[in-house]
């Protein structure tokens, strides 16, 4: 199932938990109501809304979508909660999660590229919710950076508390995958040891464009990726070629702090970025990417 947070096109819109069935979004809470009333699903507490709290049960929650898939034909025509995709505006799946960790130096031949090493241990740093915007939001470019740069990247978001969890049972407490753009600003980024003043510009961030439960996808150890700026191919890989692959990036975070439902990992970014072609993203720039089995999601650079 694709999970998506979405806004109507009209004054005042507020975000809401929809399912993207066929070109169609089906608002959860209204299509669990209706089925409600129609006997069709036995009354029990109706879904949330409002998507943190819909993470928040994410297990609990996510039951109760698969039989509201499964009864929507028990909806009529006229069902009036079900929209086309230009009648609503996405928004990045998860909005305000508690903890956004990002994986630097996680493909071999980015590694290569940046002239770095092959590290021991996952290289962590984060990223705060200031930086998060939608799948059809542009990036803004910071007036102080000049070396603005894309990094395609597997998002993972985790499904349930997850503390010392073992590599074989890591991937049980996922929630599903989405589309991440780690934009960089590599003059601040490299000015000190630490990153994180180059990767948590305000609105810097798109995820999207919709959360892929991951019963959809096979084998997250084996996606096509790519990323492409005005048209031009800059990144082609596979996360195969991940060097901590997500299970043990699960394992290894959940024994260092607690993760929790709702939480987002970016899981690194393959060779191709703009830094080692010396190559920087400009406003009007269109940056677009792509991961096999999730979609596509293609953003705008603009002035702050």
């Amino acid at each position: 199932m694709k999970l998506v947070n979405y806004q109507l096109q009209t004054p005042f819109a507020t975000h809401r938990m929809g399912v993207l069935v066929g070109d169609k979004i089906i608002d959860l809470q209204q299509a669990h109501r209706t089925l409600m009333q129609l006997g069709e699903l036995d009354e029990s507490v109706l879904l949330p809304d409002e998507p943190m709290k819909f993470y928040a049960h994410f297990q609990q929650n996510i039951s109760i979508v698969k039989d509201i898939v499964n009864l929507l034909p028990a909806l009529t025509d006229s069902f009036p909660y079900a929209f086309s995709l230009d009648e609503v505006r996405l928004e990045t799946p998860v909005p305000h999660p508690s903890k956004i960790i990002c994986i630097g130096t996680n493909y071999a031949d980015h590694v290569k590229e940046m002239g770095s090493k092959i590290p021991d241990y996952p290289v962590l740093f984060s990223k705060f919710t200031n930086a998060l915007i939608g799948p059809e939001d542009a990036i803004h470019k910071n007036a102080q950076t000049e070396k603005l740069d894309y990094e395609v990247e597997l998002a993972v978001v985790i499904g349930k508390e997850a503390k010392n969890v073992s590599e074989d049972q890591a991937l049980d407490y996922i929630a599903g995958y989405t589309i991440a753009n780690d934009t960089s600003a590599r003059d601040l980024q490299k000015r000190t040891p630490q990153w994180l003043q180059g990767k948590t510009q305000d609105r810097s961030t798109p995820i999207g464009p919709w959360l892929v439960t991951k019963d959809e996808i096979e084998n997250p150890g084996n996606l096509n990726i790519q990323s492409f700026v005005n048209g031009e191919l800059r990144q082609s890989s596979n996360t195969k070629h991940l060097i901590f692959d997500i299970a043990h990036l699960i394992h290894f975070i959940s024994h260092l702090f607690t993760l929790e439902p709702g939480d987002i990992i970016l899981t690194g970014t393959p060779d191709g970025v703009g830094m080692a072609r010396n190559e920087f993203l400009q406003v009007g720039d269109e940056v677009k990417l792509e991961i096999e089995g999730i979609g596509t999601m293609t953003n705008k650079i603009i002035e702050e």
